[in-house]
């Protein structure tokens, strides 16, 4: 019998709830979408008191599975128990009245509400008049930040928080549904490793509740530190479930990839050739102070720094999309005033934001118009008109190098895992055949096969002799991938470490300054 989740929200309330050995659990489930069969015949089991973490590449199904069990896509086959019962879940609040919550990896906060409105929408206490009690809304969201040590005030609009922050407050949003199941899509992805810290203090609490915790990430060493077991997806098909302490890394990316890795920072020495860009005392009043860098033909230059250092409004600063308040910005020794985006792709820079869901991708258009996009007033425009058949032939050919996973080109980007989606952002760049590289957390939410595609790329970019300036969280890559590293703090440049000379400590320690 499937109850439905009316049903099951009442049986669940009244504390009725048969016992069962999974918590939530999922068999022969399938999923197909057009052109594409993102799920068949996989199988997941969570145990309560857990932490379960979902492995595979991007596209390789766990997203998609974990949107079924959230309510937010409807399996074609297979049946999904919550604690036994075979449930049908047809919307995310079915789930969510269900206990079921999910974090997802692209935020979805109402950036002109406040912390409080966000965490309680829909939830908001009402005065005996029956409008919004706001004092008493402010009161519940202290006493939750309280609880999971999330010091953020409440009254805040969200448009005005870090990434790091507004993944705090969807945590906190999902934690006070009370829920007895809660997903996780790669939660660290903004997070400092500070914040990472705090985060799993407040996975492990949550566990110790009896709470059933599923972590989709494609960090291995959270693995290793929070998961008690893990499933790994491949191509849409599950391949297993294993004791996170009877593996090792390597067992895990052979189960993900069906092969070997050896090489997850492929840096190579290049010649490096004279300076293309010179920034000089550049300055956001409010924001950051007298940056001052030069980044060489074929080098590659890691910036560094904790949440909130200005690393990324450096990079939109540097193209356009934030004009300096003062300070200079000069490409192959010629001084140049970048006040919006057009003046930067016309001197050949381009720029991978951080985030691709709200200033990356166009999720309504399809992948062909996505990636075209840079390029529409470049050489595939004669006479006014688009050259259709060029353009889409350095597409295709650009998907086929960067081994975008899709039916085809006319298929929406909103259909892409998120890795797919950040390779078709970076092959709209590249199309633009640019001289200088901005990549701001290029490998973001990436798995770890297509990050070692996308390092391969950009060592064969430098050796082509582009000007590259990363921006990333990971420590392991911003060292490994780096000819040098530059250090920011609270809007300041604090220092400069060279390759043979970085480590960690090192970057911390100016980090922190």
């Amino acid at each position: 019998m499937t109850l439905s989740p009316t049903t099951m929200a009442a049986v669940r309330a009244s504390g009725a709830v048969p016992k069962a050995e999974y918590l939530l659990s999922a068999e022969g489930v399938r999923k197909e979408f057009p052109g594409v069969v993102a799920l068949d015949d996989v199988e997941f089991r969570l145990k309560r008191g857990t932490v379960h973490a979902l492995m595979g590449e991007n596209g390789a199904g766990k997203s998609t599975l974990m949107k079924i069990l959230a309510g937010i896509y409807q399996p074609d086959q297979g049946e999904v128990k919550l604690k036994g019962v075979d449930i049908r879940l047809k919307s995310p609040l079915d789930a969510l009245e269900n206990g079921i919550a999910m974090i997802h990896q692209e935020l979805n906060l109402m950036p002109f509400m406040t912390v409080a409105e966000n965490i309680w929408i829909r939830r908001e206490p009402k005065n005996r008049f029956g409008f919004v009690d706001h004092g008493e809304m402010r009161r519940m969201t202290a006493k939750l930040f309280e609880r999971l040590k999330i010091d953020l005030d409440p009254e805040i609009e969200v448009r005005h928080l870090s990434v790091a922050n507004r993944q705090m407050v969807e945590i906190a949003k999902a934690v006070s549904y009370e829920s007895d199941v809660l997903i996780m899509d790669e939660p660290t992805s903004a997070l400092t490793e500070r914040e990472v810290a705090h985060l799993f203090e407040i996975i492990r609490d949550l566990r110790s509740q009896g709470i059933g915790i599923v972590y989709i990430t494609h960090k291995m060493n959270e693995l290793f530190e929070i998961a008690d077991e893990f499933s790994v997806f491949r191509d849409g098909k599950y391949i297993g479930t294993h004791a996170s302490s009877n593996v090792t890394r390597d067992d895990i990316i052979r189960m993900m990839v069906g092969r070997e890795i050896t090489q997850m920072f492929p840096k190579e020495e290049v010649p490096i050739g004279d300076v293309v860009l010179s920034v000089k005392n550049l300055t956001l009043n409010g924001v950051f102070h007298d940056v001052s860098f030069d980044v060489r033909a074929g080098e590659i230059v890691g910036v560094a720094g904790l949440v909130g250092s200005g690393r990324s409004n450096v990079a939109e600063t540097l193209f356009g999309v934030t004009p300096a308040s003062s300070g200079t910005i000069a490409i192959d020794g010629r001084e140049i005033v970048i006040d919006n985006p057009n003046t930067a792709i016309r001197n050949r820079m381009a720029f991978l934001t951080e985030d691709r869901k709200d200033t990356g991708c166009l999720l309504i258009l399809d992948v062909l118009e996505n990636m075209q996009i840079a390029v529409l007033q470049d050489k595939y425009v004669k006479g006014g008109f688009v050259t259709e058949k060029d353009i889409t032939a350095a597409c295709e050919e650009m998907s086929r190098k960067l081994r975008v996973k899709t039916p085809n080109l006319q298929e929406r980007i909103e259909n892409l895992s998120g890795g797919n989606q950040q390779k078709v952002l970076i092959g709209r760049w590249l199309l633009t055949n640019p001289r200088i590289l901005i990549l701001d957390e290029p490998t973001r939410g990436i798995d770890v096969g297509a990050k070692a595609e996308i390092h391969r790329l950009v060592t064969e970019l430098a050796r082509n002799g582009v000007a590259v300036i990363m921006i990333s969280s990971e420590m392991p890559e911003v060292l490994g991938m780096s000819d040098r590293i530059m250090v920011m703090h609270e809007g300041r440049v604090t220092g400069f470490l060279d390759r043979a000379e970085a480590t960690q400590i090192r970057v911390m320690e100016l980090a922190a300054r």
